[in-house]
């Protein structure tokens, strides 16, 4: 394995799981949550070598994240992957809490940018410039999508 693999394979390591929830937070689907991240973590890969201060990769994954999840929005169903017929067998996930449910719908009701603003903001405990910056506009940009 190279220098690049094995510094590229602690970072995963050390983030997809924090990514992940994030990632579950802004689609509400632990699978999708799974492919957000997947996708993410192969774009980061990708550039790598290029991404310059890997101290500062935080900001820059979570933007490659919320801008996969946007993007995603706006493909539309025929673009996806569709599932196979066969299922695979996975344990029965916990049942959530009632307020947990109720948070979770209204999260779902969210559009998609200002349901990443609510993420940042409240899970990631961004500031409003730092959440501006993962979204790519200035601070006070009104998300009305």
């Amino acid at each position: 394995m190279t220098d690049r693999d094995e510094a590229f394979a602690e970072y995963f390591a050390a983030r997809s799981s924090a990514m992940r929830a994030t990632a579950f937070l802004l689609c509400g689907d632990w699978h999708r949550a799974e492919d957000l991240v997947q996708q993410t973590f192969t774009k980061l890969y990708l550039r790598w070598n290029r991404v310059q201060r890997h101290e500062s990769l935080d900001p820059y994954v979570r933007r490659v994240l919320i801008s996969t999840f946007i993007d995603e929005g706006r493909w539309g169903w025929w673009r996806r992957e569709r599932p196979q017929e066969t299922r695979i067998e996975r344990a029965a996930a916990p049942e959530p809490s009632d307020d947990r449910v109720t948070l979770l719908g209204a999260l779902a009701r969210v559009p998609a940018r200002q349901r990443a603003v609510l993420v940042l903001r409240y899970w990631q405990d961004l500031s409003v410039e730092e959440t501006a910056a993962a979204l790519g506009c200035s601070a006070g940009t009104p998300i009305d999508r």
